[in-house]
Protein backbone atom coordinates (compact mmCIF):
# COMPACT_ATOMS: atom_id res chain seq x y z
CA UNK A 1 0.00 0.00 0.00
CA UNK A 2 1.26 3.44 -0.92
CA UNK A 3 1.23 6.38 1.48
CA UNK A 4 -0.39 9.25 -0.41
CA UNK A 5 -0.88 12.71 1.08
CA UNK A 6 -3.54 15.20 0.03
CA UNK A 7 -3.88 18.76 1.34
CA UNK A 8 -6.75 21.21 1.11
CA UNK A 9 -10.03 22.33 2.59
CA UNK A 10 -12.79 20.13 3.92
CA UNK A 11 -16.16 21.85 4.12
CA UNK A 12 -19.62 21.37 5.50
CA UNK A 13 -21.97 20.70 2.58
CA UNK A 14 -25.61 21.68 3.02
CA UNK A 15 -27.69 20.44 0.09
CA UNK A 16 -31.37 20.68 -0.66
CA UNK A 17 -33.23 17.34 -0.46
CA UNK A 18 -33.62 15.65 -3.83
CA UNK A 19 -33.90 18.21 -6.59
CA UNK A 20 -35.71 20.87 -4.58
CA UNK A 21 -34.70 24.51 -4.87
CA UNK A 22 -33.16 26.66 -2.15
CA UNK A 23 -36.26 28.83 -1.89
CA UNK A 24 -38.58 25.88 -1.30
CA UNK A 25 -36.44 23.87 1.15
CA UNK A 26 -37.10 23.79 4.88
CA UNK A 27 -34.11 21.56 5.65
CA UNK A 28 -30.71 20.58 4.28
CA UNK A 29 -28.93 17.28 3.95
CA UNK A 30 -25.54 17.33 5.70
CA UNK A 31 -22.32 16.00 4.17
CA UNK A 32 -18.65 16.88 4.44
CA UNK A 33 -16.29 17.10 1.51
CA UNK A 34 -13.82 19.09 -0.52
CA UNK A 35 -11.53 18.40 -3.48
CA UNK A 36 -8.51 16.86 -1.80
CA UNK A 37 -10.52 15.28 1.02
CA UNK A 38 -12.66 13.49 -1.58
CA UNK A 39 -9.50 12.19 -3.27
CA UNK A 40 -8.21 10.89 0.06
CA UNK A 41 -11.38 8.89 0.69
CA UNK A 42 -11.21 7.21 -2.72
CA UNK A 43 -7.54 6.38 -2.32
CA UNK A 44 -8.18 4.84 1.08
CA UNK A 45 -11.07 2.81 -0.34
CA UNK A 46 -8.68 1.45 -2.97
CA UNK A 47 -6.32 0.12 -0.30
CA UNK A 48 -3.81 2.94 -0.05
CA UNK A 49 -2.73 4.73 3.13
CA UNK A 50 -4.30 8.13 2.53
CA UNK A 51 -3.40 11.11 4.71
CA UNK A 52 -5.40 14.33 4.58
CA UNK A 53 -3.70 17.56 5.68
CA UNK A 54 -5.73 20.63 6.59
CA UNK A 55 -6.68 23.01 9.39
CA UNK A 56 -10.12 22.94 11.01
CA UNK A 57 -11.61 24.63 14.10
CA UNK A 58 -11.43 22.98 17.50
CA UNK A 59 -15.20 23.02 17.95
CA UNK A 60 -17.64 20.18 17.31
CA UNK A 61 -18.24 20.97 13.64
CA UNK A 62 -14.52 20.74 13.01
CA UNK A 63 -14.51 17.39 14.81
CA UNK A 64 -17.47 16.20 12.74
CA UNK A 65 -15.51 16.96 9.57
CA UNK A 66 -12.56 14.93 10.87
CA UNK A 67 -14.88 12.09 11.87
CA UNK A 68 -16.33 12.01 8.37
CA UNK A 69 -12.86 11.12 7.07
CA UNK A 70 -12.03 8.68 9.82
CA UNK A 71 -15.09 6.57 9.07
CA UNK A 72 -13.42 5.66 5.77
CA UNK A 73 -10.02 5.03 7.35
CA UNK A 74 -8.36 8.23 6.11
CA UNK A 75 -5.46 9.22 8.35
CA UNK A 76 -6.06 12.57 10.06
CA UNK A 77 -2.84 12.75 12.09
CA UNK A 78 -1.67 15.94 10.37
CA UNK A 79 -4.90 17.93 10.51
CA UNK A 80 -4.17 21.03 12.61
CA UNK A 81 -6.83 22.37 14.96
CA UNK A 82 -7.41 26.10 15.18
CA UNK A 83 -9.04 29.09 13.54
CA UNK A 84 -12.63 30.25 13.84
CA UNK A 85 -14.71 28.45 11.24
CA UNK A 86 -15.20 25.58 8.85
CA UNK A 87 -16.07 26.59 5.29
CA UNK A 88 -19.62 25.90 4.13
CA UNK A 89 -21.11 25.42 0.72
CA UNK A 90 -24.75 25.16 -0.22
CA UNK A 91 -25.79 22.90 -3.08
CA UNK A 92 -28.98 22.92 -5.11
CA UNK A 93 -28.98 19.82 -7.32
CA UNK A 94 -30.37 20.57 -10.77
CA UNK A 95 -32.20 18.28 -13.15
CA UNK A 96 -32.65 18.14 -16.91
CA UNK A 97 -32.54 21.72 -18.24
CA UNK A 98 -32.00 23.32 -14.80
CA UNK A 99 -28.34 23.37 -13.74
CA UNK A 100 -27.07 22.74 -10.24
CA UNK A 101 -26.05 25.76 -8.17
CA UNK A 102 -23.35 26.20 -5.54
CA UNK A 103 -23.17 29.07 -3.05
CA UNK A 104 -19.95 29.42 -1.06
CA UNK A 105 -19.68 30.63 2.51
CA UNK A 106 -16.01 29.89 3.11
CA UNK A 107 -14.30 33.25 3.68
CA UNK A 108 -11.92 33.26 6.67
CA UNK A 109 -12.10 29.50 7.10
CA UNK A 110 -9.36 27.93 9.19
CA UNK A 111 -7.40 26.55 6.24
CA UNK A 112 -7.56 29.86 4.36
CA UNK A 113 -5.79 31.52 7.30
CA UNK A 114 -3.26 28.73 7.85
CA UNK A 115 0.45 29.41 7.39
CA UNK A 116 3.33 27.02 6.56
CA UNK A 117 4.45 27.13 10.19
CA UNK A 118 1.26 25.25 11.12
CA UNK A 119 2.55 22.10 9.42
CA UNK A 120 5.55 19.80 9.88
CA UNK A 121 6.07 18.97 6.22
CA UNK A 122 9.11 16.77 6.86
CA UNK A 123 7.00 14.50 9.06
CA UNK A 124 4.03 14.69 6.70
CA UNK A 125 6.00 13.45 3.69
CA UNK A 126 8.17 10.92 5.48
CA UNK A 127 7.72 7.63 3.63
CA UNK A 128 5.13 9.11 1.25
CA UNK A 129 4.91 8.06 -2.37
CA UNK A 130 2.47 10.66 -3.62
CA UNK A 131 1.21 14.17 -2.85
CA UNK A 132 -1.98 15.59 -4.36
CA UNK A 133 -3.34 19.12 -4.28
CA UNK A 134 -5.74 21.12 -6.42
CA UNK A 135 -6.05 24.66 -7.68
CA UNK A 136 -8.84 25.28 -5.19
CA UNK A 137 -6.43 25.45 -2.25
CA UNK A 138 -4.13 28.26 -3.43
CA UNK A 139 -7.25 30.13 -4.59
CA UNK A 140 -8.44 30.40 -0.98
CA UNK A 141 -5.84 32.98 0.09
CA UNK A 142 -2.23 34.03 -0.43
CA UNK A 143 -1.25 32.24 2.78
CA UNK A 144 -2.91 29.03 1.60
CA UNK A 145 -1.00 29.36 -1.68
CA UNK A 146 2.21 29.67 0.30
CA UNK A 147 1.31 26.52 2.24
CA UNK A 148 0.95 24.67 -1.06
CA UNK A 149 4.30 25.99 -2.30
CA UNK A 150 6.13 24.96 0.87
CA UNK A 151 4.44 21.57 0.78
CA UNK A 152 5.57 21.03 -2.82
CA UNK A 153 9.15 21.98 -1.95
CA UNK A 154 9.17 19.52 0.96
CA UNK A 155 7.55 16.79 -1.13
CA UNK A 156 10.13 17.20 -3.90
CA UNK A 157 12.92 17.07 -1.34
CA UNK A 158 11.48 13.78 -0.08
CA UNK A 159 11.27 12.33 -3.60
CA UNK A 160 7.48 12.29 -3.63
CA UNK A 161 5.49 12.23 -6.90
CA UNK A 162 3.26 15.31 -7.03
CA UNK A 163 -0.12 15.45 -8.77
CA UNK A 164 -2.28 18.52 -9.27
CA UNK A 165 -5.88 18.89 -10.38
CA UNK A 166 -5.96 22.43 -11.81
CA UNK A 167 -9.62 22.86 -10.73
CA UNK A 168 -10.29 26.48 -11.71
CA UNK A 169 -13.08 28.11 -9.66
CA UNK A 170 -14.24 31.48 -11.00
CA UNK A 171 -16.02 32.25 -7.72
CA UNK A 172 -12.65 32.13 -5.91
CA UNK A 173 -10.28 34.01 -8.23
CA UNK A 174 -9.75 35.44 -11.70
CA UNK A 175 -7.86 33.75 -14.51
CA UNK A 176 -5.12 36.39 -14.23
CA UNK A 177 -4.64 35.71 -10.53
CA UNK A 178 -4.80 31.97 -11.10
CA UNK A 179 -2.06 32.03 -13.72
CA UNK A 180 0.20 34.21 -11.59
CA UNK A 181 0.06 31.60 -8.81
CA UNK A 182 -0.44 28.32 -10.67
CA UNK A 183 2.16 28.62 -13.42
CA UNK A 184 5.09 28.95 -10.97
CA UNK A 185 3.76 26.01 -8.94
CA UNK A 186 3.79 23.75 -12.02
CA UNK A 187 7.58 23.35 -11.74
CA UNK A 188 6.94 20.90 -8.90
CA UNK A 189 4.15 18.89 -10.57
CA UNK A 190 4.63 15.45 -12.14
CA UNK A 191 1.01 14.62 -13.02
CA UNK A 192 -1.14 17.50 -14.30
CA UNK A 193 -4.90 16.85 -14.34
CA UNK A 194 -7.67 19.12 -15.56
CA UNK A 195 -10.12 19.88 -18.33
CA UNK A 196 -10.16 22.35 -21.19
CA UNK A 197 -11.34 25.26 -19.01
CA UNK A 198 -8.78 24.54 -16.30
CA UNK A 199 -5.91 24.48 -18.80
CA UNK A 200 -6.97 27.78 -20.29
CA UNK A 201 -7.85 29.67 -17.09
CA UNK A 202 -5.01 28.38 -14.89
CA UNK A 203 -2.16 27.96 -17.36
CA UNK A 204 -3.12 29.83 -20.54
CA UNK A 205 -3.48 26.85 -22.92
CA UNK A 206 -6.58 26.55 -25.07
CA UNK A 207 -7.28 23.28 -26.92
CA UNK A 208 -8.64 23.31 -30.45
CA UNK A 209 -11.94 21.76 -29.43
CA UNK A 210 -15.55 22.82 -28.96
CA UNK A 211 -16.71 20.87 -25.91
CA UNK A 212 -20.09 22.59 -25.73
CA UNK A 213 -21.05 21.15 -29.12
CA UNK A 214 -19.53 17.76 -28.36
CA UNK A 215 -16.49 18.22 -30.64
CA UNK A 216 -13.87 16.62 -28.42
CA UNK A 217 -11.58 14.86 -30.89
CA UNK A 218 -8.20 13.95 -29.48
CA UNK A 219 -6.37 15.87 -32.22
CA UNK A 220 -7.54 19.12 -30.66
CA UNK A 221 -5.67 18.29 -27.47
CA UNK A 222 -2.43 16.69 -28.65
CA UNK A 223 -0.70 19.96 -29.40
CA UNK A 224 -1.37 21.64 -26.06
CA UNK A 225 -0.51 18.46 -24.14
CA UNK A 226 2.86 18.43 -25.87
CA UNK A 227 3.40 22.15 -25.21
CA UNK A 228 2.43 21.83 -21.55
CA UNK A 229 4.81 18.93 -21.05
CA UNK A 230 7.63 20.76 -22.79
CA UNK A 231 7.06 23.97 -20.80
CA UNK A 232 6.69 22.38 -17.35
CA UNK A 233 8.28 18.95 -17.57
CA UNK A 234 5.17 16.97 -16.58
CA UNK A 235 5.45 13.17 -16.60
CA UNK A 236 1.79 12.92 -17.50
CA UNK A 237 -0.80 15.38 -18.79
CA UNK A 238 -4.38 14.21 -18.25
CA UNK A 239 -7.65 15.82 -19.33
CA UNK A 240 -11.25 14.87 -18.67
CA UNK A 241 -13.83 15.54 -21.37
CA UNK A 242 -17.37 16.19 -20.22
CA UNK A 243 -20.12 16.51 -22.82
CA UNK A 244 -22.86 18.26 -20.87
CA UNK A 245 -26.14 17.76 -22.70
CA UNK A 246 -28.09 18.85 -19.63
CA UNK A 247 -27.93 18.48 -15.84
CA UNK A 248 -29.11 14.87 -16.03
CA UNK A 249 -27.19 13.50 -19.03
CA UNK A 250 -23.45 13.79 -19.64
CA UNK A 251 -20.95 12.10 -21.89
CA UNK A 252 -17.72 11.28 -20.05
CA UNK A 253 -14.26 10.26 -21.24
CA UNK A 254 -10.63 11.33 -20.81
CA UNK A 255 -7.19 11.33 -22.41
CA UNK A 256 -3.61 11.02 -21.22
CA UNK A 257 -0.16 11.79 -22.66
CA UNK A 258 3.23 10.73 -21.32
CA UNK A 259 5.44 12.50 -23.84
CA UNK A 260 5.34 9.57 -26.22
CA UNK A 261 1.96 7.85 -26.27
CA UNK A 262 -1.41 9.59 -26.43
CA UNK A 263 -4.42 7.57 -25.30
CA UNK A 264 -8.17 8.27 -25.32
CA UNK A 265 -10.46 6.32 -22.99
CA UNK A 266 -13.75 4.60 -23.53
CA UNK A 267 -16.71 6.99 -23.46
CA UNK A 268 -19.56 6.60 -20.94
CA UNK A 269 -22.99 8.15 -21.23
CA UNK A 270 -24.18 8.88 -17.71
CA UNK A 271 -27.94 9.20 -17.35
CA UNK A 272 -29.48 10.06 -15.09
CA UNK A 273 -26.83 11.84 -13.03
CA UNK A 274 -27.52 11.53 -9.30
CA UNK A 275 -24.75 13.87 -8.06
CA UNK A 276 -21.89 15.18 -10.19
CA UNK A 277 -20.14 17.01 -7.33
CA UNK A 278 -16.85 15.23 -6.69
CA UNK A 279 -16.78 13.68 -10.16
CA UNK A 280 -13.44 15.25 -10.98
CA UNK A 281 -12.00 14.31 -7.60
CA UNK A 282 -12.97 10.68 -8.12
CA UNK A 283 -11.23 10.81 -11.49
CA UNK A 284 -8.04 12.25 -9.95
CA UNK A 285 -8.02 9.53 -7.31
CA UNK A 286 -8.42 6.88 -10.00
CA UNK A 287 -5.44 8.17 -11.99
CA UNK A 288 -3.28 8.46 -8.88
CA UNK A 289 -4.18 4.95 -7.72
CA UNK A 290 -3.74 3.45 -11.16
CA UNK A 291 -0.29 4.91 -11.75
CA UNK A 292 0.85 4.25 -8.16
CA UNK A 293 -0.25 0.63 -8.58
CA UNK A 294 1.95 0.22 -11.63
CA UNK A 295 -0.81 0.17 -14.25
CA UNK A 296 0.22 1.30 -17.75
CA UNK A 297 -1.19 4.71 -18.57
CA UNK A 298 -4.04 3.41 -20.72
CA UNK A 299 -5.27 1.06 -17.99
CA UNK A 300 -4.86 3.75 -15.31
CA UNK A 301 -6.96 6.12 -17.41
CA UNK A 302 -9.69 3.54 -17.95
CA UNK A 303 -9.77 2.89 -14.21
CA UNK A 304 -10.11 6.61 -13.48
CA UNK A 305 -12.88 7.19 -16.03
CA UNK A 306 -14.88 4.18 -14.82
CA UNK A 307 -14.47 5.22 -11.17
CA UNK A 308 -15.69 8.72 -11.93
CA UNK A 309 -18.64 7.46 -13.99
CA UNK A 310 -19.72 5.46 -10.94
CA UNK A 311 -19.35 8.51 -8.65
CA UNK A 312 -22.01 10.33 -10.67
CA UNK A 313 -24.51 7.73 -9.40
CA UNK A 314 -23.75 8.32 -5.69
CA UNK A 315 -25.13 11.17 -3.54
CA UNK A 316 -22.60 13.24 -1.60
CA UNK A 317 -19.08 14.45 -2.28
CA UNK A 318 -17.15 11.20 -1.97
CA UNK A 319 -16.92 8.14 -4.19
CA UNK A 320 -17.89 5.06 -2.19
CA UNK A 321 -16.77 2.31 -4.56
CA UNK A 322 -14.23 -0.49 -4.37
CA UNK A 323 -11.53 -1.52 -6.81
CA UNK A 324 -13.53 -4.57 -7.81
CA UNK A 325 -16.61 -2.46 -8.60
CA UNK A 326 -14.55 -0.15 -10.79
CA UNK A 327 -12.91 -3.07 -12.55
CA UNK A 328 -16.30 -4.65 -13.17
CA UNK A 329 -17.44 -1.54 -15.03
CA UNK A 330 -14.11 -1.34 -16.88
CA UNK A 331 -14.66 -4.90 -18.08
CA UNK A 332 -18.05 -4.07 -19.50
CA UNK A 333 -20.51 -4.78 -16.72
CA UNK A 334 -22.63 -1.65 -16.78
CA UNK A 335 -26.07 -3.16 -17.19
CA UNK A 336 -27.18 -2.37 -13.62
CA UNK A 337 -28.62 -5.80 -12.97
CA UNK A 338 -29.27 -6.61 -9.32
CA UNK A 339 -26.38 -8.55 -7.78
CA UNK A 340 -27.77 -11.45 -5.73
Amino acid sequence: MAKIVTMGEIMLRLSTPGNSRFIQSDSFDVNYGGGEANVAVSLQNYGNEAYFVSKVPEHEIGQAAINSLRRFGVHTDFIVRGGDRLGIYYLETGSSLRPSKVIYDRAHSSISEATPSDFDFDAIFHGARGFHWSGITPALSDSAAECVREACIAAKKAGVIISCDLNFRKKLWTSEKAQSIMRPLMQYVDICIGNEEDAEKCLGYRPNADVESGKTDADGYKDIFSRMQKDFGFRYVVSTLRESYNASINGWKAMIYNGKDFYVSRRYEIKPIVDRVGGGDSFSAGIIHGLASGMPQDQALEFAVAASALKHTIPGDVNMVSVSEVESLMNGSGNGRVER
